[in-house]
């Protein structure tokens, strides 16, 4: 894996946020040819059921492995205390700065009764997106040049929402990859052994309820936090014309 440009950035608070969030949205990029790459701002430990923090990594890494991704890197911001701070703001930006992507995909909402680290990592990702592209501060990020990203969206670990959908949310379609994302979930035996296999169960029948709102087998959720527009209506509904 080397430092190249990536199009798409999807940012977790911890390993398997975003595989869960929208794993199978960023395995689809990938068959869509687009360079993808996920940050966790923390590497996740301490967990219950994990013994330390290269376990953990293990897992991200054949997870990223099994949805196909070019890059993951691991942020050292603390599990379980993570907070919207002004260094955690910027060592996210520098990453963001490195690897100059079009679109950031990151958390969306509150977990209610779930980590409050969800939270915080929102906030972080709106704020280091920001950061991107700030002139006249380069002191604070090792000189990486500014960057401005196109497109920022929003997915949503939702499993006890009855309707995820926001303002600017859109379905995606990944009827193609929801298995390839069942097995990226499941890479964390750690936090998913056999005695909580029904999760993984209960992904796969909301990402089926999503995806048949919209007319399709299975879909994430994500919401852009912009109004969205488009220059070719037919397009955006009925997808690129056959050549």
């Amino acid at each position: 894996m080397t430092e190249e440009t990536l199009d798409v950035v999807a940012v977790g608070a911890h390993p398997d946020d975003v595989e869960i969030g929208c794993g199978g949205t960023l395995a689809r990029l990938v068959q869509q040819g687009y360079r993808v790459g996920i940050v966790d701002l923390t590497d996740g430990e301490p967990t219950p059921a994990s013994s330390g923090p290269e376990v953990r990594l293990a897992e991200a890494q054949e997870a990223a492995r099994t949805l196909g991704v070019h890059k993951r890197v691991t942020l050292h911001l603390p599990n379980r205390r993570l907070f919207d701070d002004f260094e955690a703001r910027v060592a996210l930006a520098k990453e963001l700065r490195r690897y100059r992507p079009r679109l950031v995909l990151g958390l969306g909402d509150r977990t209610p009764m779930a980590s409050p680290d969800h939270y915080q990592a929102m906030l972080i990702t709106e704020a280091a997106f920001f950061y991107a592209k700030l002139t006249k501060w380069d002191e604070h990020f090792e000189n990486l040049p500014v960057h401005i990203i196109p497109a920022s969206m929003h997915y949503f670990l939702a499993l006890r929402s009855l309707s995820p959908v926001q303002l600017g949310g859109v379905v995606v379609d990944i009827g193609a990859t929801l298995e390839t994302k069942i097995q990226a979930v499941a890479c964390y035996r750690s936090q998913f052994p056999p005695e909580k296999h029904h999760v993984l169960q209960r992904i796969r029948a909301f990402n089926e309820q999503q995806g048949m709102a919209a007319g399709f087998s299975a879909g994430e959720v994500v919401a852009s936090p912009a109004a969205l527009g488009t220059r070719d209506l037919m397009g955006l509904l009925f997808g690129p014309a056959e050549p």
